[in-house]
């Protein structure tokens, strides 16, 4: 679908993992757990490959997850332990941050997450890192309960925004993803550096 790359920007949709804040559950993290907790990688990293799509669409809670991924049986630590162990893995990158607040700040935008997380993980990072502060609402897999690069998502984000899709810019780490958004009608940025989005956002009329 072609694009409108003159239209006045009103929206940023955004993903979180990779964009606003470090991923929360990642393959390193998960290396990371095992070498920590001294699990088998493969059979985590297998089992969690069998489950964490169900987890990230809202239809296992956190501990449901867990009990098919680590404790299957008895380990020589807790459960809180390794859940602490997934929060601590979240990390901002502030001057993404810093930027999406200026230029809501600044050009009055409107501001939407769309993002594939599981919900004990995504609430975590919107409240410790305040994301609601300039975050109007969050579309995420485990809220909506389909996952990118299911279009739908997208779709109810463009529903509630009320913004025309070529008035929509998406930003996500993850090139399919921006591909997808932009065959809806919404122009795509895949965010690779700050500087780089920064001066990409700026061409588009959101300078600061």
């Amino acid at each position: 679908m072609a694009t409108n790359t003159q239209a006045p920007v009103k929206a940023l949709f955004l993903d979180i993992g990779g964009v606003l804040l470090t991923n929360g559950w990642d393959r390193k993290s998960r290396k990371a757990a095992a070498e920590k907790f001294g699990l088998n990688a493969d059979e985590i990293g297998d089992r969690h490959r069998m489950t964490f799509d169900t987890y990230e669409s809202g239809k296992l809670d956190l501990d449901e997850y867990l009990t098919r991924t680590v404790f299957f049986e008895d380990r020589a630590f807790t459960r809180q332990e390794f859940k602490q162990f997934m929060l601590d893995q979240s990390q901002p990158y502030p001057e993404m941050l810093n930027l999406i607040r200026d230029l809501k700040a600044k050009h009055g935008l409107k501001i939407a997450v769309v993002n594939n997380e599981g919900r004990e993980l995504n609430e975590h990072r919107i409240r410790t890192f305040q994301l609601g502060s300039f975050v109007d609402f969050f579309i995420s897999s485990c809220f909506v309960h389909f996952r990118k690069p299911d279009a739908d998502i997208w779709k109810v984000a463009l529903d509630i925004a009320q913004v025309p899709r070529e008035h929509v810019v998406y930003i996500d780490d993850r090139p399919m993803f921006v591909q997808v958004a932009e065959s809806l009608g919404l122009r795509g940025i895949a965010h690779r550096k700050y500087e780089e989005t920064r001066d990409r956002l700026g061409a588009l009329g959101l300078a600061l």
